[in-house]
């Protein structure tokens, strides 16, 4: 059996030391061009796969980054994993992820579990606690934070402008000539939800209507009960703007399930613009968030605070929603002209 080459072989190959190896392989300190390319030479030639953990002792670092989030299923976090995972192999880390399932305490210990297995760590806290969860648990380790409440004001972080993004929405609706907009909230612990909640409300209140608003957690299931029970109650709406996608999926076949036409009886619109959105018949509008964009831009963000040893970046990068019009809200209407009917306005699919 062939023993796997030792960076002892490769500094002798190459014809420099040791240190000189590591200097090349590590990127830490000066080489001239001459000798990083001897050395690349050598790796090469023994199929040399540096020792991982002999080099996060020498260098402190693992090459690997941390990923907290509330839960593992659905578009949302599939999209968010897939834009981190691209960012993180670019950067030439590893990504290790790990869920609170939605629970400070799970949260608190999942964090607990990261240190020293990773050179930063992003959480996803939805938690009014957020900055409690990342504080002193993370000890000195970089953190950045994702869609977390006011709490999180004094850590770096990365959060959608949920309550405006729910403010255009609702204006959307009310520019269709919609007059009983009702909103499908998320949990009540959840900061993201309890934004959308109050742009929701801010919108309807302005506009001189009536907020009327259910209870949900996010889920398809909890979009169509909540859809249900609002089309089976003394005053049916005749929009729907729900906390997320998926609810406002669950929402859509409600309205089929009641043989109510959509857009033309009642209009729903949506939050995030999760892949099955533009599937959907009809064809969900939404608020564009771009996931997997917001998690390349996060991961990359983390990188450099990793790379940096300056602590003091508290700064908040604020995602600021799209409205992407599909067939669920606009009802389009041939107009006549001179000329003949006049083209009918395209919608985003």
């Amino acid at each position: 059996m062939v023993k796997p080459a030792t960076i002892r072989d490769v500094a002798s190959m190459a014809g420099v030391s040791v240190a000189s190896v590591s200097r090349v392989l590590t990127g830490a300190g000066q080489v001239t061009e001459p000798t990083r390319k001897r050395v690349l030479e050598a790796v090469e030639a023994l199929n040399y796969v540096p020792h991982s953990g002999a080099r996060s002792l020498s260098t402190s670092r693992t090459s690997s980054v941390g990923v907290i989030l509330p839960d593992l299923f659905g578009e949302f976090f599939s999209e968010l994993i897939r834009g981190l995972d691209l960012a993180a192999r670019q950067a030439g880390y590893h990504l290790i992820v790990s869920s609170s399932h939605d629970d400070a305490e799970e949260a608190a210990a999942a964090i607990r579990s990261m240190r020293g297995r990773v050179d930063g760590l992003i959480v996803l806290s939805p938690h009014l606690d957020g900055e409690k969860l990342a504080g002193g648990l993370a000890g000195g380790m970089p953190v950045l934070l994702m869609n977390g409440g006011d709490l999180d004001a004094k850590r770096p972080s990365v959060v959608v402008d949920n309550h405006g993004g729910a403010v255009t929405a609702v204006r959307h609706l009310i520019d269709q000539g919609r007059t009983r907009i009702a909103h499908i909230g998320g949990p009540a612990h959840n900061a993201e939800a309890q934004a959308r909640l109050a742009g929701y409300e801010k919108a309807v209140r302005e506009a001189g209507l009536t907020p009327v608003s259910l209870r949900g957690d996010f889920s398809q299931a909890a979009g169509h009960a909540a859809c249900l029970e609002l089309l089976d109650g003394p005053s049916r709406p005749d929009a729907v703007f729900a906390a997320n996608d998926m609810m406002a999926v669950g929402a859509l076949l409600a309205l089929q399930d009641r043989g109510v036409r959509c857009p033309e009886d009642v209009a729903v619109v949506g939050f995030d613009d999760v892949p099955i959105a533009a599937l959907m018949r009809p064809s969900l509008t939404t608020m564009r968030i771009n996931i997997a964009e917001t998690g390349r831009r996060a991961l990359e963000r983390l990188v450099r605070m990793i790379g940096s040893r300056d602590r003091s970046d508290t700064s908040r990068e604020v995602v600021t929603p799209e409205l992407i019009v599909r067939q669920s809200s606009s009802v389009v209407v041939p107009k006549t002209t001179a000329g003949g009917p006049a083209p009918e306005p395209v919608l985003v699919s």
